[in-house]
C-alpha cells in the first residue's frame, strides 16, 4: 500500500475526510526515516511537524533535573500520529524530548502547510479539531490512568493499545511509561501468564 494511501485511510477513518479534500495535501507530505535514537523533536525547541508513523515506535520523555532519570510520557507507534501537540499548535518550545525507540519511518507535514489546508478546506479544519480532541483524550486517559488505575490495569491498557510493542521496545522503557519499576513489571507479566 502506498504511504499516502495508508495515511488517507487513517485520516478518513478519524474525520470522515473525502479523498478529494485529502488530495489537496499531496504535495505537502514528506517521508522521513529515523534511526533508533534519532530525535523527532528536542526539549525546548518548537515542534514544526505533524508526523504519521508508518513504521517504528517513538517516545516522548522528560528528564528529572535532580536525578537525570528519564520518564516516558507518551508512546507513538505505527498507524498513529507523532507530535508534541502543545508545542505544535501553539508554536512554543516543547516540554519534553521525542525520540525514536526503533528504526522508524514517518510521513510528515509542516505546520504552515497544515494551516494552509485548514484555510482551503472545511474538511481539513474538521480533521484538525478531531486531532486536537484525540490528543486531549490521550492526555486525560494517561493522567486518569495514574490516578485511578492499578499498575496491572495500566499494563493491560498498554497491551490493548500497542499489542506488538513488547517485541520492539526494551522493558525498561515500558516500565517507565507505566510508572513502575522493572521488577514490578516482571511480576505483573508473570502473574498474568499464570492466570
Amino acid at each position: 500500500m502506498d504511504t499516502l494511501d495508508g495515511l488517507y485511510s487513517v485520516v478518513s477513518h478519524l474525520s470522515g475526510m473525502s479523498r478529494q479534500a485529502f488530495d489537496l495535501s499531496g504535495a505537502y507530505w514528506q517521508v522521513r526515516a529515523y534511526q533508533k535514537g534519532d530525535y523527532y523533536n528536542h526539549h525546548r525547541t518548537v515542534c514544526q511537524y505533524l508526523g504519521f508513523v508508518t513504521d517504528g515506535v517513538f517516545r516522548s520523555y522528560l528528564i528529572n533535573e535532580d536525578t537525570d532519570e528519564e520518564k516516558n510520557v507518551f508512546l507513538y507507534a505505527a498507524h498513529g500520529f507523532v507530535v508534541t501537540f502543545k508545542s505544535f499548535i501553539n508554536q512554543i518550545p516543547c516540554d519534553y524530548h521525542t525520540q525514536a525507540l526503533t528504526d522508524a519511518e514517518v510521513v510528515q507535514i509542516h505546520i504552515t502547510d497544515l494551516l494552509s489546508l485548514y484555510r482551503q478546506s472545511h474538511e481539513w479544519e474538521t480533521f484538525g479539531r478531531i486531532l486536537a480532541q484525540t490528543a486531549f483524550n490521550v492526555t486525560m486517559t494517561r493522567i486518569e490512568g495514574f490516578m485511578f488505575k492499578t499498575p496491572e490495569q495500566r499494563y493491560l491498557d498498554l497491551i490493548k493499545d500497542y499489542p506488538e510493542i513488547f517485541n520492539k521496545v526494551p522493558l525498561y522503557h515500558l516500565s517507565s511509561y507505566l510508572g513502575i519499576q522493572g521488577p514490578s513489571l516482571s511480576r505483573i507479566r508473570k502473574r498474568l501468564l499464570l492466570r
